[in-house]
């Protein structure tokens, strides 16, 4: 008996790793070879194909598919119907399997609705990719990115609140209360 929840409608193929209290939700397709961490919530009509890591607590939202190349570290959000790329010059008639450029999402990063991840790159830690966001480059961790193409509006928490740098550089996040200092090299949590 499986130790996470598949909707009957959701297929999973032999070879998928799917980590307890998980859930799989209607019309979902796993590939093999696929590894999916603990307490997920893969949302309805999700794409997930093989070779790809979703860390645990990672919430996948309805219509999103992610292809070889993308891995989603802990704690990511994917809203709905965001895009994920893995070639950066598809063509129907050249198969380019062997040219899948790797995408990271890391720890606590929120992709928004709608938003469009090109391949290739990396979005930082607590990073907030804003819906309808378009994302050509790496993202910083703790940025906040709005756009097409993105520009960084300046740095959330990682509640998802904008952090207010005083003169020192420190800012204090709304809920959280934890303390965050900018730097040259950009935002660490520092309390």
């Amino acid at each position: 008996m499986a130790d996470f929840f598949q909707h009957s409608t959701a297929i999973i193929d032999e070879g998928a790793l799917i980590g307890e209290g998980s859930k799989i939700w209607h019309f979902s397709h796993i590939m093999a070879n696929a590894s999916i961490g603990k307490n997920c919530n893969i949302g309805q009509n999700v794409f997930i194909a093989s070779n790809v890591k979703i860390g645990d607590n990672t919430k996948i939202q309805n219509n999103v598919s992610l292809y070889t190349g993308v891995e989603c570290e802990k704690d990511v959000f994917l809203g709905p119907s965001c895009v994920f790329t893995n070639v950066i010059n598809p063509r129907s008639f050249i198969e380019r399997k062997s040219e899948y450029r790797k995408t990271l999402i890391k720890q606590g990063a929120t992709i928004g609705a709608n938003a469009t991840i090109v391949c290739g790159h990396t979005i930082g830690k607590f990073a907030l990719i804003g819906a309808g966001c378009v994302i050509r480059e790496d993202v910083e961790d703790y940025a906040c990115m709005v756009g097409n193409p993105s520009k960084k509006i300046g740095f959330v928490g990682e509640f998802g609140h904008r952090l207010e740098f005083n003169e020192e550089g420190i800012a204090i996040e709304k809920e959280s209360n934890y303390q965050y200092r900018l730097t040259s090299k950009g935002v660490e949590r520092i309390l």
